[in-house]
Protein backbone atom coordinates (compact mmCIF):
# COMPACT_ATOMS: atom_id res chain seq x y z
CA UNK A 1 0.00 0.00 0.00
CA UNK A 2 1.04 3.41 -0.76
CA UNK A 3 0.45 6.71 1.53
CA UNK A 4 0.91 10.29 0.28
CA UNK A 5 1.72 12.24 3.30
CA UNK A 6 2.05 16.00 3.50
CA UNK A 7 4.73 16.70 6.40
CA UNK A 8 4.14 19.94 6.90
CA UNK A 9 4.48 19.27 10.43
CA UNK A 10 8.34 17.41 11.52
CA UNK A 11 10.74 16.46 8.68
CA UNK A 12 9.53 13.64 6.41
CA UNK A 13 12.03 11.20 7.72
CA UNK A 14 10.69 11.78 10.31
CA UNK A 15 7.42 10.22 9.77
CA UNK A 16 8.74 7.76 7.38
CA UNK A 17 10.69 6.61 10.69
CA UNK A 18 7.60 6.96 12.45
CA UNK A 19 5.65 5.00 10.22
CA UNK A 20 7.81 2.05 9.00
CA UNK A 21 8.08 1.51 13.01
CA UNK A 22 4.44 0.11 13.06
CA UNK A 23 3.59 -0.75 9.24
CA UNK A 24 6.53 -1.56 7.46
CA UNK A 25 4.98 -2.57 4.52
CA UNK A 26 4.19 0.62 3.88
CA UNK A 27 5.17 2.88 1.26
CA UNK A 28 5.53 6.39 2.37
CA UNK A 29 5.24 8.90 -0.48
CA UNK A 30 5.93 12.76 0.95
CA UNK A 31 3.89 15.63 -1.07
CA UNK A 32 4.73 16.99 -3.73
CA UNK A 33 7.06 13.46 -4.72
CA UNK A 34 3.62 10.62 -5.29
CA UNK A 35 5.18 8.71 -8.13
CA UNK A 36 2.68 6.44 -9.43
CA UNK A 37 -0.89 8.14 -9.19
CA UNK A 38 -2.43 4.78 -9.50
CA UNK A 39 -0.95 3.57 -6.07
CA UNK A 40 -2.02 5.82 -3.86
CA UNK A 41 -4.35 3.85 -1.45
CA UNK A 42 -4.63 6.31 1.55
CA UNK A 43 -3.69 10.16 1.71
CA UNK A 44 -2.67 11.64 5.08
CA UNK A 45 -2.83 15.21 4.23
CA UNK A 46 -3.13 18.35 5.94
CA UNK A 47 -4.59 20.13 2.59
CA UNK A 48 -3.38 19.91 -0.99
CA UNK A 49 -4.36 22.17 -3.78
CA UNK A 50 -7.70 22.20 -4.89
CA UNK A 51 -8.82 19.07 -7.36
CA UNK A 52 -5.08 17.41 -6.81
CA UNK A 53 -6.50 14.55 -4.58
CA UNK A 54 -9.12 13.68 -7.52
CA UNK A 55 -5.77 12.35 -9.72
CA UNK A 56 -5.56 9.33 -7.20
CA UNK A 57 -7.78 6.69 -9.17
CA UNK A 58 -7.70 4.17 -6.62
CA UNK A 59 -7.57 6.35 -3.45
CA UNK A 60 -10.00 4.84 -0.69
CA UNK A 61 -9.51 7.08 2.21
CA UNK A 62 -8.25 10.49 3.43
CA UNK A 63 -6.48 11.05 6.54
CA UNK A 64 -6.97 14.66 8.14
CA UNK A 65 -4.24 15.82 10.22
CA UNK A 66 -5.57 18.82 11.35
CA UNK A 67 -8.73 19.26 13.67
CA UNK A 68 -10.51 21.98 10.80
CA UNK A 69 -11.32 20.02 7.47
CA UNK A 70 -13.07 23.01 5.67
CA UNK A 71 -9.85 23.17 3.20
CA UNK A 72 -10.74 19.20 2.64
CA UNK A 73 -14.38 20.14 2.04
CA UNK A 74 -13.90 23.27 -0.18
CA UNK A 75 -12.76 21.46 -2.43
CA UNK A 76 -15.08 20.64 -5.42
CA UNK A 77 -13.44 17.68 -6.80
CA UNK A 78 -13.02 16.04 -3.52
CA UNK A 79 -13.33 12.11 -4.15
CA UNK A 80 -16.27 10.62 -2.47
CA UNK A 81 -14.24 8.45 0.00
CA UNK A 82 -14.30 8.62 3.73
CA UNK A 83 -12.35 10.89 5.80
CA UNK A 84 -11.43 10.36 9.00
CA UNK A 85 -9.40 13.05 11.49
CA UNK A 86 -5.99 12.01 13.04
CA UNK A 87 -6.89 14.15 16.09
CA UNK A 88 -7.02 13.20 19.65
CA UNK A 89 -9.80 12.39 20.38
CA UNK A 90 -9.72 13.39 23.99
CA UNK A 91 -8.53 16.61 23.00
CA UNK A 92 -5.29 18.61 22.91
CA UNK A 93 -3.95 19.56 26.18
CA UNK A 94 -1.73 22.48 24.56
CA UNK A 95 -5.15 24.36 23.43
CA UNK A 96 -6.47 23.50 26.83
CA UNK A 97 -3.60 25.75 28.29
CA UNK A 98 -3.75 28.34 25.62
CA UNK A 99 -7.78 28.68 26.47
CA UNK A 100 -7.19 28.56 30.23
CA UNK A 101 -4.35 30.83 29.92
CA UNK A 102 -7.01 33.57 27.94
CA UNK A 103 -9.78 32.95 29.86
CA UNK A 104 -7.93 34.00 33.01
CA UNK A 105 -6.18 36.87 31.50
CA UNK A 106 -9.52 38.65 30.81
CA UNK A 107 -11.11 36.78 33.66
CA UNK A 108 -8.95 39.18 36.03
CA UNK A 109 -8.91 42.16 33.70
CA UNK A 110 -5.22 42.09 32.60
CA UNK A 111 -6.67 43.76 29.01
CA UNK A 112 -7.14 46.88 30.81
CA UNK A 113 -4.77 46.81 33.20
CA UNK A 114 -2.33 46.55 30.15
CA UNK A 115 -4.02 49.68 28.35
CA UNK A 116 -4.16 51.65 32.27
CA UNK A 117 -0.57 50.74 31.96
CA UNK A 118 0.48 52.73 29.04
CA UNK A 119 -1.65 56.37 30.42
CA UNK A 120 -0.12 55.91 33.87
CA UNK A 121 -3.39 55.23 34.87
CA UNK A 122 -3.95 53.24 38.55
CA UNK A 123 -7.01 51.31 37.88
CA UNK A 124 -8.28 49.51 41.07
CA UNK A 125 -11.21 47.01 39.57
CA UNK A 126 -12.62 44.42 42.31
CA UNK A 127 -12.22 40.82 41.13
CA UNK A 128 -14.49 37.90 40.87
CA UNK A 129 -13.85 35.00 42.05
CA UNK A 130 -14.06 31.88 39.27
CA UNK A 131 -17.30 30.81 40.02
CA UNK A 132 -18.72 33.83 39.75
CA UNK A 133 -17.62 34.47 35.82
CA UNK A 134 -19.82 32.48 33.18
CA UNK A 135 -17.89 31.79 30.21
CA UNK A 136 -19.34 29.74 27.28
CA UNK A 137 -17.63 27.42 24.63
CA UNK A 138 -18.85 27.63 21.45
CA UNK A 139 -18.32 24.21 19.82
CA UNK A 140 -17.93 21.15 22.22
CA UNK A 141 -16.17 18.54 19.67
CA UNK A 142 -13.34 16.99 21.37
CA UNK A 143 -11.19 20.17 21.81
CA UNK A 144 -13.85 22.13 22.57
CA UNK A 145 -15.31 19.55 25.08
CA UNK A 146 -11.45 19.25 26.60
CA UNK A 147 -11.40 23.15 26.82
CA UNK A 148 -14.53 23.20 29.03
CA UNK A 149 -14.23 20.80 31.04
CA UNK A 150 -10.47 22.13 31.62
CA UNK A 151 -12.33 25.17 32.44
CA UNK A 152 -14.90 23.85 34.89
CA UNK A 153 -12.17 22.26 37.01
CA UNK A 154 -10.38 25.57 37.63
CA UNK A 155 -14.44 26.93 38.87
CA UNK A 156 -15.69 28.54 36.22
CA UNK A 157 -19.48 28.65 35.90
CA UNK A 158 -18.82 26.59 31.85
CA UNK A 159 -21.51 26.08 29.04
CA UNK A 160 -21.31 24.74 25.80
CA UNK A 161 -23.27 25.87 23.03
CA UNK A 162 -23.84 23.28 20.11
CA UNK A 163 -26.01 22.09 17.08
CA UNK A 164 -27.60 19.05 18.47
CA UNK A 165 -28.82 18.33 22.13
CA UNK A 166 -26.05 16.28 24.53
CA UNK A 167 -25.10 15.90 27.59
CA UNK A 168 -21.73 16.28 28.93
CA UNK A 169 -20.61 16.16 33.26
CA UNK A 170 -20.90 19.75 34.86
CA UNK A 171 -21.64 22.06 31.86
CA UNK A 172 -24.57 23.63 31.05
CA UNK A 173 -25.56 22.56 27.22
CA UNK A 174 -27.47 24.45 24.72
CA UNK A 175 -27.60 23.80 21.63
CA UNK A 176 -29.51 25.35 17.86
CA UNK A 177 -30.52 28.79 17.02
CA UNK A 178 -33.39 29.18 19.27
CA UNK A 179 -30.69 28.50 22.57
CA UNK A 180 -27.73 30.81 21.06
CA UNK A 181 -29.28 34.02 22.70
CA UNK A 182 -29.83 32.35 25.86
CA UNK A 183 -26.26 31.33 26.09
CA UNK A 184 -24.93 34.58 24.57
CA UNK A 185 -26.78 35.89 27.81
CA UNK A 186 -25.06 34.52 30.56
CA UNK A 187 -21.37 34.18 28.61
CA UNK A 188 -19.24 37.11 30.12
CA UNK A 189 -16.07 35.45 28.80
CA UNK A 190 -16.98 33.14 24.60
CA UNK A 191 -14.48 30.88 23.48
CA UNK A 192 -15.01 29.94 19.71
CA UNK A 193 -14.02 26.31 19.03
CA UNK A 194 -17.04 26.03 16.34
CA UNK A 195 -15.93 23.74 13.13
CA UNK A 196 -15.97 25.95 10.20
CA UNK A 197 -19.39 25.56 8.13
CA UNK A 198 -21.63 27.52 5.81
CA UNK A 199 -23.40 28.06 8.86
CA UNK A 200 -20.81 29.39 11.36
CA UNK A 201 -18.74 31.62 8.77
CA UNK A 202 -19.29 34.86 10.51
CA UNK A 203 -20.95 33.75 13.31
CA UNK A 204 -18.65 35.91 15.63
CA UNK A 205 -20.51 39.27 13.99
CA UNK A 206 -22.87 42.41 15.52
CA UNK A 207 -26.14 40.58 15.93
CA UNK A 208 -23.83 38.11 18.49
CA UNK A 209 -21.87 40.89 20.38
CA UNK A 210 -24.90 42.71 21.11
CA UNK A 211 -26.35 39.83 22.50
CA UNK A 212 -23.36 39.34 25.04
CA UNK A 213 -23.52 41.04 28.35
CA UNK A 214 -21.79 44.66 28.30
CA UNK A 215 -17.82 44.61 28.91
CA UNK A 216 -17.90 40.76 28.20
CA UNK A 217 -15.11 39.31 25.99
CA UNK A 218 -14.14 37.28 23.17
CA UNK A 219 -11.69 34.53 22.11
CA UNK A 220 -11.42 33.38 18.72
CA UNK A 221 -9.40 29.96 18.57
CA UNK A 222 -11.63 28.40 15.70
CA UNK A 223 -10.87 29.97 11.92
CA UNK A 224 -10.24 33.62 11.14
CA UNK A 225 -13.55 33.33 9.04
CA UNK A 226 -15.65 33.15 12.46
CA UNK A 227 -14.90 36.65 13.12
CA UNK A 228 -16.68 39.84 11.20
CA UNK A 229 -13.52 42.04 11.76
CA UNK A 230 -15.02 45.18 10.97
CA UNK A 231 -18.50 44.05 13.51
CA UNK A 232 -15.79 43.03 16.35
CA UNK A 233 -13.69 46.25 16.38
CA UNK A 234 -16.71 48.31 16.29
CA UNK A 235 -18.46 46.55 19.85
CA UNK A 236 -15.31 46.73 21.40
CA UNK A 237 -15.29 50.71 20.00
CA UNK A 238 -18.54 51.42 21.84
CA UNK A 239 -16.90 49.78 24.92
CA UNK A 240 -19.81 46.89 24.65
CA UNK A 241 -16.98 44.00 24.46
CA UNK A 242 -14.01 44.93 26.62
CA UNK A 243 -11.20 42.80 24.88
CA UNK A 244 -10.83 40.07 22.32
CA UNK A 245 -8.24 37.94 21.60
CA UNK A 246 -7.82 35.76 18.24
CA UNK A 247 -5.13 33.36 17.37
CA UNK A 248 -6.64 32.81 13.70
CA UNK A 249 -7.26 34.86 10.53
CA UNK A 250 -8.32 34.60 7.24
CA UNK A 251 -5.47 35.26 5.82
CA UNK A 252 -2.01 33.65 7.48
CA UNK A 253 0.37 35.29 8.52
CA UNK A 254 -2.14 38.37 9.26
CA UNK A 255 -0.72 40.97 6.39
CA UNK A 256 1.45 43.60 8.61
CA UNK A 257 -1.22 46.57 7.49
CA UNK A 258 -4.95 44.76 9.21
CA UNK A 259 -6.16 47.42 11.38
CA UNK A 260 -6.34 44.51 13.74
CA UNK A 261 -2.77 44.81 14.49
CA UNK A 262 -3.15 48.06 15.83
CA UNK A 263 -6.46 48.03 18.03
CA UNK A 264 -5.62 48.68 21.42
CA UNK A 265 -8.15 45.81 23.02
CA UNK A 266 -7.03 42.91 20.74
CA UNK A 267 -4.48 40.68 21.59
CA UNK A 268 -3.11 38.76 18.78
CA UNK A 269 -1.09 35.57 18.82
CA UNK A 270 0.22 33.98 15.45
CA UNK A 271 -1.82 30.53 15.09
CA UNK A 272 -0.24 29.57 18.27
CA UNK A 273 -2.50 27.94 20.40
CA UNK A 274 -0.74 24.20 19.89
CA UNK A 275 1.85 22.43 17.83
CA UNK A 276 1.07 19.24 16.09
CA UNK A 277 4.01 16.82 16.51
CA UNK A 278 4.48 13.75 14.10
CA UNK A 279 4.75 11.53 16.95
CA UNK A 280 1.19 11.54 18.28
CA UNK A 281 -0.28 11.68 14.45
CA UNK A 282 1.49 8.67 12.82
CA UNK A 283 0.02 5.75 15.26
CA UNK A 284 -3.53 7.25 14.37
CA UNK A 285 -2.45 7.44 10.67
CA UNK A 286 -1.45 3.63 11.29
CA UNK A 287 -4.76 3.05 12.85
CA UNK A 288 -6.65 4.14 10.21
CA UNK A 289 -4.89 2.09 7.67
CA UNK A 290 -5.28 -0.92 9.50
CA UNK A 291 -8.54 -0.33 10.48
CA UNK A 292 -9.31 -0.16 6.21
CA UNK A 293 -7.34 -2.78 5.46
CA UNK A 294 -9.19 -5.19 7.71
CA UNK A 295 -12.42 -3.84 7.34
CA UNK A 296 -13.17 -2.81 10.79
CA UNK A 297 -15.50 0.43 11.08
CA UNK A 298 -13.34 3.53 10.79
CA UNK A 299 -13.05 5.83 13.75
CA UNK A 300 -13.52 9.73 14.26
CA UNK A 301 -15.03 9.82 10.49
CA UNK A 302 -16.10 13.26 9.30
CA UNK A 303 -19.98 13.81 8.29
CA UNK A 304 -19.84 15.21 5.17
CA UNK A 305 -23.33 17.08 5.29
CA UNK A 306 -22.36 18.41 8.54
CA UNK A 307 -18.78 19.59 7.62
CA UNK A 308 -17.16 18.17 10.31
Amino acid sequence: MALLLTAIFGAPEEWRKLIAAEMPDVDVRIWPGTGDPADIEVAAVAGLPRGKLKSFPNLRLIVSLTAGIDMLLGDPDLPAVPIVRAADPDGDVMIDEFALLHVLRHHREMPAFALAQQKGEWLPIKPKHAHERPVGVMGLGAIGLSVAQTLARHGFDVAGWVRSPRQADGIAIFHGSEQLSAFLARSEIVINLLPLTPETKGILNAATFNQLPKGASVINLGRGPHVAEVDLMAALDSGHLAAATLDVFPIEPLPKDSSLWRHPKITITPHASRRIYPGNLAPRVCDAIRRLQSGAPLQHQVDRKRGY
